[in-house]
């Protein structure tokens, strides 16, 4: 049953459920391999935090998640492609899970964040 997304627990359960997606999908998973080697649940906690400010204007996110994607580009190229496909996992994942104001406020801070990430890293 879809809940609304209430308190940091919901994002914890959001953020999970939509890495265990990109983990399983081809595309995106490559991109997330050192993270995985090195600190992954150090890497989850920072993306809650993320979120959490995102979703509830907290103000805990300390961090420029703009530089941390334009030098894993660097490593291994992002592509429009592959943003389309993270906001569609991402968008999938809200919708399974939750309803309401703040599912869809997720929802429109993703794709606002995508297309600031396509156009400053991808130049289009």
């Amino acid at each position: 049953m879809k809940k609304l997304i209430e308190n940091d627990d919901d994002v914890r359960l959001l953020v999970r459920s939509f890495y265990d997606k990109v983990f399983q999908d081809e595309m995106l998973s490559p991109f997330f391999a050192h993270a995985v080697k090195n600190n992954w649940e150090g890497h989850l906690k920072t993306i809650d935090s993320f979120w959490s400010n995102v979703i509830f204007y907290t103000g805990g996110y300390v961090g420029n998640p703009l530089e941390i994607h334009k030098k894993m580009h660097h490593f291994k190229p992002l592509s429009k492609a592959d943003f389309e496909r993270w906001l569609f996992l991402f968008n999938k994942t809200v919708d399974e899970l939750f309803k309401g104001e703040k599912a869809e406020l997720a929802k429109q801070r993703a794709y606002s964040i995508a297309m600031v990430m396509q156009m400053k890293i991808l130049s289009v």
